[in-house]
């Protein structure tokens, strides 16, 4: 396999790299709304969609379908992350985004358990098993997309802007079911207000699929294609290259982290704070809300700062932290009040922002252009379904049978840990070409 670093290249104007940044991140958005609302109506969504009075198994069973949709993650990676490799990054970020947006607006229009019994969980399912297929491909391609079109000195802080986009679509989520919390009178949200934000994704998703429409392909995957660096078969080139699938699984570990970060901390946060720690739904959604403001702050100076220290640097310092922060964060939740919770939520989301500003960079620098898409969503697919996707239905289930709701602590040091010991091994690519 080739690695040698792709000619040097002339950078995209100002104008046309804020439209990629733009185009990159449109999917993105829309992904991590729907994660956002899944996690801050999970409780809602128990009683919605499974017998009401069975309270703490219809949340299990509705973090087991959050869970069982992360299976198809790997295969959407694969078959999205091959077509971006195959034919460009362009044509896999319009089908993911068209899936994602046409499966989030359909479970806004399901029917309820009350109306036609189980059949409401099993369409769920259907529709979430659509979304895992079509986020499998999303993150490496729109990620890709970026650091392909950004300047090598700068890559770190303009691939750090989609995951500024994702807080950003977790902040407005949030804020939504904060409000619809809040002002509605009791009763509204169980009832029809739990639609409202899915059926939101609906116009945000064509404004997204009309913006990806008028990109053109990265400068790097076209001149990987005149110089015949691609190949037709990604999937079997990168299955048969022993570096390739090594590189694979060093990225299923450096990614650990991120599968904890966001899917414990953040999306299963607001389910945590309510049902676990008995806070009110709108103080569980406010905590969440203020982390993920320190995130958006965060996430851009993390990526800048990259650029100049490097990845590996960054991705040290915040598994250390995590892990240090993560124990006696949660207990600071466990207290019950609502100002110790933000303090811990605080501490948590300052922690985890330096990984995920650079984890996408990092993996994305990884693989070289002819199989960036198809191995980059492999390994970080695998790690999400293993570690994240499960995660809140783990939490849930051993908090249930052991009430010890520290757990999720212990969680995130694991996984911290795991990416601490990979990073210390990764090679350094900041500010180098794109091989």
């Amino acid at each position: 396999m080739s690695t040698a670093p792709a000619p040097v290249r002339e950078d995209l104007s100002p104008r046309q790299l804020r439209r990629a940044v733009f185009g990159g991140s449109a999917g993105v958005f829309v992904e991590f709304f729907d994660y956002g609302i899944y996690g801050f109506l999970a409780s809602t969504l128990a009683l919605v969609f499974f017998p009401p009075e069975a309270t703490t198994a219809g949340l299990i069973m509705t973090w087991g379908i959050f869970a069982l949709t992360f299976l198809v993650r790997p295969l959407g990676g694969l078959f999205i992350g091959a077509l971006a490799d195959r034919v460009g990054r362009r044509t896999a970020l319009v089908l993911s985004l068209t899936l994602m947006t046409a499966a989030t607006v359909a479970i806004g229009l399901l029917p309820t358990f009350a109306a036609v019994g189980v059949l409401a969980p099993i369409l769920l399912l259907v529709c979430r098993l659509v979304q895992g297929f079509s986020a499998g491909g999303e993150v490496a391609s729109a990620y890709s997309f970026v650091a392909e079109n950004a300047p090598d000195h700068k890559r770190g802080f303009y691939t750090s802007l989609p995951q500024f986009g994702s807080y950003s679509a977790m902040l407005c989520g949030t804020s939504l079911g904060v409000a619809l919390a809040t002002f509605l009178p009791e009763g509204a949200l169980e009832g029809w207000a739990w639609r409202v934000p899915f059926l939101i994704a609906g116009p945000l998703g064509l404004l997204g699929f009309w913006i990806r429409r008028t990109l053109q392909d990265t400068v790097v995957f076209r001149e990987a294609q005149d110089q015949g660096e691609t190949t037709s078969s990604p999937i079997r080139a990168s299955f048969e290259d022993g570096q390739t699938l090594r590189r694979i699984a060093f990225a299923v570990g450096l990614a650990l982290l991120n599968s904890s970060g966001y899917y414990v901390l953040f999306n299963y946060m607001p389910s945590y704070l309510s049902s676990e720690l008995r806070f009110s739904t709108g103080e569980g959604l406010s905590v969440t809300a203020l982390a993920v403001l320190v995130m958006l702050v965060g996430i851009p100076c993390m990526g800048a700062l990259s650029d100049r220290l490097g990845r590996r640097a960054v991705l040290i310092g915040s598994a250390i932290a995590s892990a240090v922060f993560a124990v006696p964060s949660y207990w600071l939740m466990a207290q019950g009040s609502f100002w110790l919770a933000v303090i811990g939520a605080l501490i948590m989301a300052a922690s985890f922002c330096g990984h995920a500003a650079v984890i996408n960079v990092a993996l994305a620098e990884l693989f070289p252009t002819r199989v960036r898409g198809t191995a980059y969503s492999l390994g970080y697919n695998i790690s999400t379904a293993i570690f994240g996707g499960a995660g809140p239905l783990v939490m849930t289930s051993l908090i249930a049978a052991t009430s010890l709701t520290s757990i999720p602590a212990y969680y995130v040091v694991l996984t911290a840990v795991g990416t601490g010991i990979a990073a210390l091994c990764m090679a350094e690519r900041a500010g180098k070409p794109l091989e």
